[in-house]
């Protein structure tokens, strides 16, 4: 696998992707080095350092935020689920990979960056237009 996934949504590339994103010149990214087991190629952490305020609660399919009464005092007023994720593309800018504000379980990537992974077969990735 090339790109997929590890617990609570950390995306693990392989060296193939990291040499995509430097040719595409991608900023607003890192790319921790981590040895899996009886995988003797390289494979890296992709850390998404740009955090953007663009969910489109509108247009989205339901949202819900945390409340007082949750019991989780540091994330009261983040969202607590996003259902059909939407995005306003006007608070975007030039980001090109990024998380949402408020519910950083989800990595956007540009149009340009999905094309070139698809290009090149990388496995392990699901792209949903948000």
């Amino acid at each position: 696998m090339e790109l997929d996934q590890a617990s609570f949504a950390i995306p693990v590339a392989h060296a193939r992707v990291v040499d995509i994103f430097e040719r595409l010149g991608v900023k607003d990214v890192q790319f921790i080095p981590v040895e899996i087991e009886s995988q003797p190629d390289r494979y890296f952490i992709l850390n998404a350092t740009r955090v953007v305020k663009c969910i489109d609660d509108a247009r989205s399919g339901q949202v819900n935020y945390w409340k007082p009464e949750d019991g989780q005092p540091a994330k009261v007023g983040t969202y607590r689920a996003v259902h059909r994720l939407r995005i306003d593309p006007t608070k975007v800018g030039d980001a090109r990979i990024f998380r949402t504000w408020g519910w950083v379980v989800t990595l956007v990537v540009s149009e340009d960056i999905k094309e070139a992974l698809e290009r090149e077969h990388v496995s392990g990735t699901r792209f949903v237009e948000v």
